[in-house]
């Protein structure tokens, strides 16, 4: 026992200075020593104990901190299950009232002042011998999430540390201050992850949100920076806020607003609130919470990445770290200031929200009805991010009789149901969630929104689907249909599998990655009684006769996916090609590169990063585009050009490239890299059919301008969105006769995020178009463009010599999460030009 007691005692406390052996704001604390200091803390205190949840890519590990008071730690799991039952997703009536604040930093790895203020307020809360700190903790339970995002917080923290310079220096122009491509705000496929909470296509977001839901906080906080001019803004949020948001939730905003400003009035301090950063986009760190009944808050000190230890702002004051730290601090502060005084409140408000919206929802949709029958694949993906955010589900059964909203067409249906459909529906504790990630558009108080204002998932992944305005329960729980494995069955001569779904793309790329070459079909065909799209795999043996165990290998691998072969003795056909046909293509497996570096989006370029890596594991070079013009670029077949601004490929290398294009090479250019190409001698993409049309646009164009000329000022940002979008949903017309438009069942709903419009190519293949205005569905789009999308080519392809130029004016896998988008890309890599 004396050993013991001798043990703990040596064990002392040490502040941040003293741990660290510096002042929090000297210097960027790498994340390796944020974790000792947290473990060092949680080591020595009986109220604090740290949760790993997880490890990012680069395997750096994610935790938070829990602290409360002594007497809460012990009754923890009590605690943390009575806010279940609060929810409706557990079971029984809870027995405590103590409010569950979790506040997260760092999720954009150069905002990175966050990760700083984390330990100051850890600190603060932790230390025994902080009265006020103690009573706080008496009524509620404390999460700290220190840092969301390891790997870009170090990516920033590691460049920074070795350009700073020895003496403050806050010139703008020093190399310290200007943070290469790219940047260490994304994690490390380059996703945003504060834009990725419904999704959760990232590592870092699902495993946080798994432990997010065995929590279901009340208050969730997240911690940010924005541009150094811009001093500090926290909540209330800015308008539109959703319109299932509770009066509560933004009331509380209300009451933590006041009480911070009152604290940084006392101070000097300058803030803002109720402008910019709204409560819309579901996939946001505010908005996700506030949409499972938390009130979500983002909080934004001025500085960002550029600000380092200190920069000179507009007013030529020098914005310091330490000056970041301590307001992002007071404000975390406050937080758990208001949280304490309001714990009860909190805690009844959370229960009455479950409560009354998983037994009144009040959205125009309380029930969603996804068809089974067609592409499961599709709807399996589907059912797996419903999982991730805990949204029930139930098979429909057979009726018929029913109405509802039909998501392909917009408008009101008749339509029955089978036994293999799924009904989702509103009442249920996940409520909120599912009306919002279901509904077509949101309903907007203002059209100037901080992100995109649609985002259906039966859009997102290619399903169809009704929206119902009335009740529909399931009439049974969801049974996953049991696969049936593929057995090898010897010598059959080839293996058919299809092709409508991503998880088919990621079979293709096993395949090739075993040195087993597939071959598809480019027009459908009848076998054994069978019909089979175009698209369609087939795997001979012939070709394949040295694979080893080639029967086994098919097999295996088609298991792993769940995908079910069709095994053929014959290659004669009952209709169609047969499969020793011109016409059934062989797959030679591509060799592939991804352009990076100066001028490319980090996160586009994310994207189709993560897409290769984690979803096809297939490999991909990465170029640095200011080094093509010296690379042998004979070594790839495919090359993917992300979206630029201009300066990623010019020169040398743009000359490079295009012999490369013209020699046989395949270059996939997205949004913006089509600039490069547009209106430019020898290419066919022009914006303007005609030169006609050109200056009738040009005209209307002046015309708006004039007549905008002489509105107020502060109406300018409002006339700006008037001539974009800002994710308004298209249904595009597939020329599924194209094997860019294979699998896609002849048509594509595309998320337009810019106003670009590109004439219809003379000399290229329209694959995919808008031929008229009534292929808008939901969305904001603004009013001067909207009417120029009609009779646009959103997806082509130009022959340049040899080899070929594929445009894709919209991004087809937008953030990661539009799952449809994703065979388009599969085919524009793996099947055109073969």
């Amino acid at each position: 026992m004396i050993a013991v007691l001798c043990a703990s005692t040596a064990i002392a406390q040490k502040s941040p200075e003293e741990f660290l052996g510096y002042k929090l704001g000297d210097r960027f604390t790498p994340h390796h020593k944020v974790v000792a200091y947290f473990e060092h803390l949680a080591a020595s205190l009986p109220n604090v104990k740290l949760e790993h949840y997880g490890e990012t890519y680069e395997h750096r590990p994610l935790f938070v901190a829990i602290i409360s008071s002594e007497e809460n730690m012990q009754n923890l799991e009590n605690i943390r299950m009575d806010n279940l039952r609060r929810t409706g997703m557990e079971q029984g009536n809870p027995t405590s009232k103590v409010a569950i604040n979790w506040m997260q930093y760092n999720v954009h790895g150069n905002e990175a002042v966050a990760t700083e203020a984390a330990i100051m307020t850890f600190w603060e809360m932790a230390d025994p011998s902080n009265a006020q700190a103690k009573e706080w903790l008496k009524n509620q339970v404390l999460i700290i999430d220190p840092c969301a995002n390891p790997d870009g917080k170090d990516r920033y923290t590691i460049w920074y540390n070795q350009k700073q310079n020895n003496r403050l220096q806050p010139d703008p122009q020093s190399a310290e201050h200007i943070e290469p491509w790219p940047g260490g705000r994304p994690n490390h496929y380059m996703l945003d992850l504060n834009r990725d909470w419904a999704w959760q296509t990232q590592k870092e977001s699902e495993q946080r949100i798994d432990l997010y839901h065995q929590w279901m906080p009340h208050l969730f906080v997240d911690y940010h920076e924005q541009g150094i001019n811009e001093p500090f803004y926290f909540a209330p949020a800015a308008k539109p806020l959703h319109e299932l948001i509770s009066p509560f939730q933004y009331e509380f905003q209300e009451i933590y607003g006041r009480n911070t400003a009152e604290k940084f009035d006392e101070q000097g301090w300058f803030y803002f609130t109720k402008e910019r950063f709204d409560l819309l986009y579901p996939a946001y760190g505010d908005t996700w919470p506030t949409y499972n009944g938390a009130i979500g808050m983002t909080i934004e000190k001025g500085g960002s990445g550029r600000a380092g230890l200190g920069m000179l702002d507009a007013m030529g004051d020098t914005v310091t770290l330490r000056e970041r730290i301590e307001h992002q601090h007071v404000a975390g502060i406050s937080a758990i200031e208001v949280t304490s005084q309001n714990a009860e409140k909190l805690a009844d408000e959370f229960a009455k929200y479950f409560k009354n919206n998983s037994s009144n929802p009040t959205a125009k949709y309380k029930s969603f009805v996804i068809k089974g029958d067609q592409h499961p694949e599709r709807v399996k993906a589907l059912l797996s991010l419903l999982d991730k955010n805990k949204i029930q589900y139930g098979m429909a059964g057979n009726r018929s009789g029913l109405r509802g909203m039909d998501y392909e067409t917009g408008k009101s249906a008749n339509f029955s149901t089978s036994d293999k459909d799924i009904i989702v529906n509103a009442y249920q504790p996940k409520a909120v969630l599912t009306e919002i990630l279901f509904e077509p558009e949101a309903k907007l108080q203002d059209s100037l929104t901080y992100d995109i204002t649609s985002w259906a998932l039966p859009y997102a992944y290619g399903v169809k689907a009704y929206a119902m305005e009335s009740r529909l329960d399931a009439a049974k729980p969801f049974e996953a249909a049991v696969f049936e494995e593929n057995k090898a069955p010897g010598k059959a001569l080839a293996y058919i599998a299809p092709w409508n779904a991503t998880v088919h793309a990621k079979f293709l790329a096993a395949l090739l990655n075993e040195g087993i070459r597939p071959r598809f079909a480019e027009f459908p065909f009848e076998i054994g009684g069978n019909k089979f799209e175009a698209g369609t795999l087939i795997i001979h043996r012939n070709g394949n006769q040295y694979v080893a165990d080639f029967d086994q290998k098919v097999a295996d691998l088609a298991n792993r996916f769940e995908i079910k072969l069709t095994a053929s003795n014959s290659a004669y056909v009952d209709a169609g090609k047969d499969f020793g046909s011109p016409d059934v293509r062989p797959i030679k497996a591509p060799k592939v590169a991804l352009i990076g570096g100066s001028g490319v989006s980090s996160l586009n370029f994310g994207e189709i990063w993560y897409f290769f890596e984690q979803e096809l594991d297939y490999p991909v070079s990465i170029l640095e585009a200011e080094y093509l013009g010296r690379f042998d670029l004979s070594q790839y077949d495919v090359m993917l050009l992300p979206s630029s601004w201009g300066s990623s490929l010019n020169g040398s290398a743009k000359s490079k490239v295009m012999d490369w294009i013209k020699a046989g090479g395949k270059l996939i250019a997205f949004e913006n890299a089509l600039n490069a190409f547009a209106d430019q001698e020898g290419f066919d993409l022009r914006r303007y059919d005609t030169e006609e049309e050109k200056k009738a646009a040009e005209k209307v164009s002046q015309e708006i301008q004039s007549s905008e000329r002489l509105e107020p000022y502060q109406e300018r940002e409002r006339l700006y969105i008037s001539n974009t979008a800002a994710g308004a949903i298209y249904e595009v017309k597939i020329d599924g006769t194209h094997p860019l438009g294979f699998g896609l069942g002849g048509k594509f709903y595309t998320l337009k995020n810019n106003g670009s419009r590109y004439a219809y190519l003379n000399n290229g293949v329209n694959v995919g178009t808008i031929p008229s205005t009534d292929a808008y569905r939901f969305g904001y789009i603004g009013k001067n463009i909207k009417p120029k999308m009609a009779d646009t080519m959103v997806y082509g392809i130009e022959n340049q010599g040899r080899g070929q130029v594929i445009y894709m004016v919209d991004n087809p896998m937008f953030r990661a999460f539009w799952e449809s988008g994703k065979l388009l890309v599969a085919n524009a890599v793996f099947l055109v030009g073969q």
